[in-house]
């Protein structure tokens, strides 16, 4: 599945023309492949390191996705850094109930970089999501946090609810992810 983020309103960027995220979905198995085009050298991508868990990755260059089970409030945080530090967290409802999850495991990163296209890729295995059903379709969000070397942030995702940029509200959860998709 292919789809494309738009800016926040309020956060226009002019350095990137598009932001388009290919989606592959095989049981508990989610493959996100973003792909950002544009003036690629005016973007802040956070220095390469060591893959590890960290916290607070959107408040730079970041590509986020926010999964959960269509029935139900809860949902969970993926946020990706281009450095190769990632974080899982589960809630049980809109910003309630927020814990770190340990265990999840990411496959190899694939990460390309050209004059005007940069591509961040991985694969993750949610299993250890128990607020997330296996065979049942998922209610998918995407997101990015983009900075630019100049210091400015635009705020990208499938859809805005009202009001400033927050990823986590339902409105922004705006696809479904069945539980096989090409």
């Amino acid at each position: 599945m292919r789809l494309t983020l738009k800016p926040h309103p309020e956060t226009p960027c002019a350095a990137v023309r598009e932001i388009a995220v290919e989606v592959t979905r095989k049981g508990m198995a989610l493959t996100l492949r973003f792909a950002l085009n544009g003036e690629v050298g005016a973007v802040a991508f956070p220095e390469w390191r060591e893959a590890a868990r960290a916290d607070d990755l959107w408040r730079r260059t970041c590509f986020e996705a926010f999964v959960g089970d269509v029935g139900g409030p809860g949902y969970a945080e993926i946020n990706l850094s281009p450095s190769n530090q990632w974080a899982i967290y589960a809630f049980d409802g809109y910003r309630d109930g927020m814990r770190s999850v340990d265990g999840v495991e990411r496959r190899a990163v694939e990460r390309d970089t050209t004059a005007d296209r940069f591509l961040f890729a991985t694969t993750l295995d949610l299993d250890r999501l128990t607020i997330l059903p296996a065979t049942a379709p998922w209610r998918l969000g995407l997101s990015a946090v983009i900075e630019l070397k100049d210091g400015s942030k635009s705020y990208w995702a499938l859809t805005h609810a009202p009001g400033k940029p927050d990823f986590h509200h339902p409105d922004a959860f705006a696809a479904v992810l069945p539980p096989e998709s090409p």
